[in-house]
């Protein structure tokens, strides 16, 4: 019963021409999730009952994810090489990916994630080199809709700075960069990560984009207009960091975006405003700007 289940769900992609086109990237990170069912969750379970029929089924769905991840390296490929920012890259996003099927609110990544890591970090993702203090969070990607959400509130000019403290692989000052006139910093304390994500904006010709390799408790923020956090540290870390952009507020307004657990503290502290009172959830972009305190 299960092997006619795996042979029918698989002619239904071989059979669907339309996901050989490039533009339709949704409807081949589908078909990519069914076959990977088929190939780690179906046949492992019929193993026992090898037949020249599962043997067929799987080679079937090995070509089919072959096929479908060439076709995404192709386009890939095509759109890094036409350097597309601003307005462009965002109605890029939307007939590729559209706003993905997920809300803001919501937690967990989409489609839209696919297309941007597919787009934006290649080669080998790196390992981690020094060992992070306690109240360091492991890393985890923004997801992209949250990024999104963050450059269409903050309306950048080419007079902001965007700072993201704990930048990663640098997703997010990219896509700032490529939605908007600002620049574009990412701090980030882990060498590797700092590292690649420079290649990568190079390679992006992304001229408005920078990586600081420091610890976001030490890294000069004077020229800072817009912080982003998503819960890159906890505790005594996220103190005093909050405390040294409480002192560059008392020079200028600031905003500051965040995402994640540390949206609570910092919706605590006396020198902010949060102007949407709902966005106190974990999954929920909150937005917060510096007042006199």
């Amino acid at each position: 019963m299960l092997l006619a289940e795996l042979q029918s769900d698989l002619a239904a992609i071989e059979q669907n021409t339309a996901l050989r086109e490039e533009h339709n990237f949704a409807g081949r990170a589908a078909a990519l999730d069914t076959l990977e069912a088929i190939l780690t969750d179906g046949i492992p379970q019929i193993v026992p009952h090898r037949s020249p029929a599962l043997t067929a089924l799987q080679t079937t769905a090995e070509t089919l994810q072959h096929q479908f991840l060439r076709i995404d390296a192709g386009l890939f490929e095509r759109l890094r090489s036409e350097q597309i920012i601003g307005t462009a890259f965002k109605s890029l996003l939307s007939r590729y990916a559209g706003t993905g099927r997920k809300r803001t609110e919501q937690a967990g990544y989409d489609v839209l994630d696919r297309f941007v890591n597919g787009l934006l970090l290649t080669d080998t993702i790196p390992a981690e080199t020094i060992e992070r203090e306690p109240e360091m969070v492991f890393y985890q990607q923004t997801p992209a809709r949250v990024a999104l959400a963050m450059v269409e509130q903050a309306r950048f000019t080419e007079a902001d700075v965007f700072y993201d403290l704990g930048a990663g692989l640098g997703l997010v000052p990219m896509l700032v960069s490529l939605l908007s006139p600002a620049w574009a910093k990412g701090v980030e304390v882990e060498p590797a990560f700092c590292a690649y994500a420079h290649a990568r904006a190079a390679a992006l010709r992304l001229e408005r984009v920078t990586f600081i390799h420091a610890d976001a408790r030490n890294a000069d923020y004077a020229d800072g207009t817009v912080f982003f956090l998503y819960t890159p540290f906890e505790g005594q870390i996220l103190q005093q960091v909050l405390h040294k952009l409480h002192h560059e507020a008392r020079t200028r307004t600031i905003t500051l975006f965040t995402y994640g657990p540390c949206t609570a503290t910092v919706s605590q502290q006396s020198w902010l405003m949060q102007p949407d009172e709902r966005a106190t959830h974990g999954h929920r972009l909150a937005r917060f700007q510096s007042c006199v305190s």
